[in-house]
């Protein structure tokens, strides 16, 4: 899908410091809608900071962040273990569009990511890659144009793998848009990669 004149994430100048050292500085981009960008490179190079400061979740930044209503979903599924699969969505639902969400939404949530008849299974009893798949269901409840996924493969087959796929493809083409951090392709077409830790990171000092 062609990007749009009005960007859903725009940073300008963006910078962080972490244990005196620059994460990164003097970064900016925008992300369009139908653009997929992949937040790329080392451990520690900020990835999931860069993810958690655009989610609003990380204050501690310089420069200029201007960001479309957003999902956020973290390298940690982000689920309770002890609710189940309807009553983790259910609660969701509630905090993100402040409305219940019917059994028929739930089961519908569920079934596109693979998980139909784990509704009332109670989520410390799934393995990591079914919690992952529930934690994704998150995404289909609707409320943001922007979804910034940190390592979205975790714990996923291949099966997995190719439903991440789907789904952000989906979202593009309905006209939102994705900053994922990964440490492997996602392979969504087109999509874009930013770089961390090379010579905006990591290696830069503070100067005294």
């Amino acid at each position: 899908m062609a990007a749009s004149a009005e960007p859903l994430l725009t940073l300008a100048e963006l910078g962080c410091v972490r244990d005196s050292r620059w994460l990164f500085r003097d970064l900016s981009l925008m992300v369009h809608a139908g653009e997929c960008l992949e937040l790329v490179g080392p451990n520690g190079s900020g990835k999931s900071t860069l993810l958690r400061i655009a989610a609003g979740l990380y204050p501690d930044f310089s420069g200029t962040l201007r960001a479309a209503d957003g999902l956020y979903v973290g390298h940690r599924p982000g689920i309770s273990a002890v609710l189940t699969a309807a009553e983790n969505l259910r609660w969701y639902a509630a905090l993100q569009t402040g409305s219940a969400l019917q059994a028929s939404g739930v089961r519908a949530v569920l079934e596109r990511v693979g998980m139909a008849g784990y509704e009332n299974v109670v989520c410390q009893q799934m393995s990591a890659g079914q919690q992952r798949r529930v934690a994704l269901a998150r995404l289909l409840l609707g409320g943001g144009r922007l979804w910034l996924l940190d390592e979205p493969l975790t714990a996923l087959d291949a099966a997995g793998q190719r439903l991440v796929r789907a789904l952000i493809e989906a979202h593009l083409a309905a006209g939102g848009a994705a900053v994922c951090a990964t440490h492997q392709p996602l392979g969504v077409a087109g999509a874009r990669q930013l770089e961390l830790g090379g010579a905006v990171a990591g290696d830069l000092e503070i100067p005294a």
